[in-house]
């Protein structure tokens, strides 16, 4: 786990706020939009879908449990159903991190995980929402970034792995952000090779919301490139 880690809270207010005022003026085309890196969503699925986990993260950390969200509205009514789930979320993650809480990560049971976890989920669903909507992408800060990063190789990576829905790495690679020297190793060994760049487009590439262009790799790039193409975060 990294040392220094953002104000996860924070954060996860900035990207709620970000995404409320990208839904304020949609129009009904607007909700109907096709959300690129999530192929046969719209618009509308993908905020049915935050509404759905704001519900779920509120009842595992109110309730200790991880029961299934309710299903969302029509698109008419999803702007709104946003904002009271927004608003009762930031309300339960507003507490000490160490409070107890359920998780699908059985080594943090406590609201810390929940902390980290949306404010990564609204990260990356916030630049699904611009990207659909023809907008220009609003920066990751580098430290959120890096964060998302150790997030994958501390819970996505063996989660999938340890489930099945992920076959066994045929080498291990290494994340190196050259913004904040943070450097992460993505399997078990010494990594093959080293993928080096920004924070921010090393943690969008690794959730595949943009290319590699302008990341450099260092080792045998063949294998990097295999093994950075697996579905490691989802």
């Amino acid at each position: 786990m990294r040392d220094a880690v953002p104000d996860r809270v924070a954060g996860l207010e900035v990207e709620l706020d970000r995404i409320a005022g990208l839904l304020a003026p949609l129009d009904e085309p607007g909700w109907q939009r096709p959300v690129p890196a999530c192929p046969g969503w719209s618009v509308s699925d993908l905020v049915g879908h935050l509404g759905g986990i704001h519900r779920w993260v509120v009842v595992a950390v109110r309730d200790g449990h991880g029961r299934d969200a309710p299903p969302a509205p029509p698109a008419q009514r999803l702007a709104d159903w946003f904002d009271v789930g927004a608003r009762e979320l930031r309300a339960e993650l507003a507490v000490d991190p160490q409070a107890p809480a359920w998780s699908f990560h059985p080594p943090l049971q406590v609201v810390a995980f929940w902390q980290r976890r949306q404010l990564h989920e609204h990260v990356v669903h916030r630049v699904d929402l611009e990207q659909a909507l023809g907008l220009p992408v609003t920066p990751v800060p580098a430290e959120v970034a890096a964060d998302g990063l150790a997030e994958v190789v501390e819970v996505f990576l063996p989660r999938r792995l340890g489930s099945g829905r992920l076959d066994p790495l045929p080498a291990a690679i290494a994340l190196r952000c050259t913004d904040t020297g943070d450097r992460v190793v993505l399997g078990d060994g010494e990594p093959a090779a080293e993928l080096s760049g920004a924070a921010a487009d090393l943690y969008l590439a690794l959730w595949k919301r943009r290319g590699s262009e302008g990341l450099v790799w260092s080792g045998d790039a063949a294998l990097g490139r295999q093994v950075f193409a697996m579905p490691l975060s989802s």
